[in-house]
């Protein structure tokens, strides 16, 4: 990096404070507004942190892979513009004699890695292809998601605005692995769309139209970039609209008729869904996931860079492809997933922070625990359509990442779709518990 880029920097914050403070503009609600101007200070020294780290501390695919092939590709647009076919031809028709740098042979055949580099060459045009600046364009499009997310539990849960911030906002993987040129700030910002553009238009009943079309939109982009989130994801979140919807129906034995009638319904209506698109699925069909799932951990593991060994880790059970094996393996890997690596573990300073974020995180779940009891615990989630659905997806999605990863460094990043979910759940529990208790102690 050089002059340049840290010139530009304070220009581009700028133009994006202006264009984020004429959106918050319509934020009619004090407390929004205070929120999305915090996150989004929060967001600009992330991307500081996180230029520093991949160029300095830690390089790797954000630089080295995606940021390298996009900017080569925009500046081959610059001198011959036949080359803007690279921007809609498939991954695996690009021609590998105009790679920038050699070693990166072989990752475009994966359309989710080229998806990435497009962004990276059309942001380049409006960046000048510059490192830091794009970095920016990646986290600034993740923040928007995630903004959303958080209007999504605001408008339900307006008193717990401080826990939202915390769950959303403020958790350190989350900003600081969506906050550059990686899949994951592409996927988080994208949930985040799709989660509010579905309570808007499927709830609130507003906007239908518009909200479909975002949809759509978003939902094609994690096809592509990682289709396993919408597989997790998607299922849970529609359980949550149909719950909710039922909820307004004020005739005790006509809610159960309904709600049970709208599960099976949609039970049957994704199981068509699931066996028609089979072959778009690929491996993350339901009749192969298990023995996917055994071969993508062996992947990540040979994939392991030298000297990484470090920061491979093992569940103590291995998955053999059997459904027997992912039982197993469950408990483990959701442990992994939501608490590890531990203190003790960590070997790196990217790991390091996690850990320590990992280990808060774990002393919050046994408070909640301690705080509620088993028993209003499962409650909770029984009964509140929102953390239900947060926590069984957060709980699946925790459970695919920590069979497969075998690396610390991985895990980290791979983990951060879920952790606000959970995070939230525990939140929204312990608001429920204090409800009752005081509604008790009242009576």
């Amino acid at each position: 990096m050089g002059f340049l880029e840290f010139f530009l920097f304070p220009i581009y914050v700028a133009l994006f404070y202006f264009i984020f403070s004429a959106r918050r503009k319509n934020y009619n609600d004090p407390v929004l507004r205070y929120y999305h101007k915090q996150g989004f200070w929060i967001r600009v020294l992330a991307v500081l942190a996180f230029t520093f780290f991949n160029t300095v501390l830690s390089v790797g695919d954000s630089f080295v892979l995606y940021y390298t092939e996009g900017a080569n590709i925009y500046r081959m647009i610059l001198g011959d513009a036949s080359h803007i076919k690279w921007l809609y031809l498939p991954g695996p028709d690009f021609d590998q004699t105009l790679l920038k740098n050699h070693m990166n042979r072989g990752y475009f055949r994966a359309e989710n890695n080229y998806m990435v580099v497009r962004f990276v060459t059309v942001f380049s045009f409006f960046s000048f292809g510059k490192y830091l600046i794009i970095n920016l364009f990646f986290s600034m499009f993740a923040y928007s998601g995630l903004f959303r997310l958080y209007r999504f539990f605001y408008d339900q849960y307006k008193h717990l605005h401080k826990q939202i911030a915390i769950a959303i906002l403020y958790l350190p993987t989350l900003v600081f692995w969506s906050s550059g040129i990686l899949k994951d700030s592409i996927c988080i910002g994208a949930l985040g769309w799709i989660t509010y553009a579905l309570y808007e238009g499927f709830y609130l009943k507003k906007d239908l139209l518009k909200n479909i079309v975002i949809v759509f939109i978003f939902g094609y982009l994690l096809a592509v970039l990682k289709i396993y989130i919408l597989i997790s994801y998607v299922p849970f979140f529609i359980l949550y609209l149909i719950l909710k919807n039922v909820s307004t129906v004020k005739n005790s034995f006509l809610k159960w008729i309904l709600g049970l009638a709208l599960i099976a319904g949609s039970i049957f209506a994704g199981q068509q869904v699931m066996a028609n698109l089979s072959d778009e699925l690929g491996s993350y069909s339901p009749d192969t996931i298990t023995d996917q799932m055994d071969k993508k951990r062996d992947s990540y593991r040979d994939q392991s860079a030298p000297g990484g060994g470090d920061s491979n880790f093992s569940l103590g059970v291995e998955i053999d492809g059997s459904m027997t094996s992912l039982l197993k393996v469950a408990p483990a890997a959701v442990i992994a997933t939501f608490f590890r690596p531990f203190i003790w573990e960590s070997r790196k300073i990217s790991t390091l922070l996690s850990s320590l974020e990992s280990m808060m995180i774990m002393f919050f779940t046994l408070f909640v625990l301690f705080k509620a009891g088993i028993k209003q615990f499962i409650l909770a989630i029984r009964k509140d359509p929102v953390i239900l659905y947060c926590i069984l997806f957060s709980v699946l999605f925790g459970l695919f990442v920590g069979a497969t990863t075998p690396n610390f460094g991985s895990l980290v990043r791979y983990k951060i779709p879920c952790m606000p979910f959970y995070v939230m759940a525990l939140f929204l529990i312990l608001d429920r518990v204090k409800k009752i208790k005081s509604s008790q102690a009242v009576a």
